[in-house]
């Protein structure tokens, strides 16, 4: 990872090795098994290399595109390039690209397969609502996504889940072509089966617990970066609030990047929760005490 004043997450590291390596452990498990029941291992490596290929080569263009983003020069918006020029000059980082996305959702997104690829997308409706010193707090925060290279981490983790459901989905198919005179058949396809929905629900866990820490990591490390946590925390409430007022329908529109978005459209709920353990975000009330020990730790009030 280039180095860059955003610092070495060391917490956020060992987290994503933790995850990385579960889901690898999960999906080698599982492709054996499927290999070890008479698929071609060529087959589902081959499968699964391009998907995760296309996936990530392309991760910028389908987010821009699912959220019909574009991006805008310095002479089309110069106090928005301006605002970012300055935070990757504090954080000595290389500059992405600056999309803006014209929906009335307050909220913005990181992605990119690598820094230079990266691309920070916010919405006219966040520019709209937020004051300079707020705004300067969403991008910084998105800038420390880009800096960490977790939009390629999260590409990749996300893919592990969709191997487990296409590969049941490929064993479903494959069962009905087999000899229905074979007696263990359907013993099979049922305990595959069973193994893959367990494979895709701990997978889905481990992203969003990974996604959880990436998005406090990233308040952490834009709060530092700005040296204004307080003005983050500040974004953060004003943008929770004023999510409750969008029409459901323009709400949809985060849908397909919802889990790279700064904020998510529903809020999630304080303490351990079913709805907190699925979410991709921290709870609002999580991500303000962690801004509130960064304000301590710079000796702000």
């Amino acid at each position: 990872m280039a180095k860059t004043r955003y610092g070495i997450d060391r917490g956020l590291t060992r987290r994503m090795f933790g995850t990385m390596f579960g889901l690898g452990l999960m999906y080698v498990v599982l492709a054996a098994l499927l290999y070890a029941l008479g698929f071609s291992a060529i087959l589902v490596l081959g499968i699964s290399a391009a998907l995760l290929f296309g996936q990530w080569w392309f991760s910028d263009s389908l987010a821009m595109s699912a959220m019909r983003a574009v991006v805008v020069t310095p002479e089309q918006a110069p106090q928005l390039h301006a605002m970012v020029d300055r935070l990757c000059l504090l954080a000595d980082m290389e500059k992405p690209r600056i999309g803006i996305a014209d929906s009335d959702v307050p909220n913005a997104f990181a992605t990119g397969r690598t820094p230079s690829r990266s691309v920070v997308v916010v919405t006219t409706g966040l520019l709209r609502r937020l004051d300079p010193d707020e705004l300067e707090g969403v991008l910084a925060h998105e800038l420390s996504h880009v800096a960490h290279r977790d939009v390629t981490v999260m590409t990749i983790a996300s893919f592990t889940a969709i191997v487990a459901g296409f590969l049941a989905r490929s064993f479903m198919w494959g069962s009905m072509m087999r000899d229905n005179r074979n007696q263990n058949a359907a013993v099979m396809f049922i305990v595959v089966m069973l193994v893959s929905v367990v494979v895709y629900f701990i997978s889905y866990l481990l992203i969003n617990g990974l996604s959880r820490y990436r998005e406090l990591g990233a308040d952490r490390g834009g709060a530092l970066i700005t040296g204004k946590p307080t003005a983050l925390a500040n974004a953060l409430v004003k943008i929770t609030g004023d999510m409750a007022q969008i029409p459901t329908r323009d709400i949809r529109q985060m849908e397909p990047v919802s889990n790279l978005a700064f904020a998510p459209a529903v809020a999630s709920k304080k303490g351990f929760t079913l709805e907190g353990l699925m979410s991709t975000h921290p709870s609002l009330e999580k991500r303000l005490e962690n801004l509130a020990k960064v304000a301590n730790e710079l000796g702000q009030r």
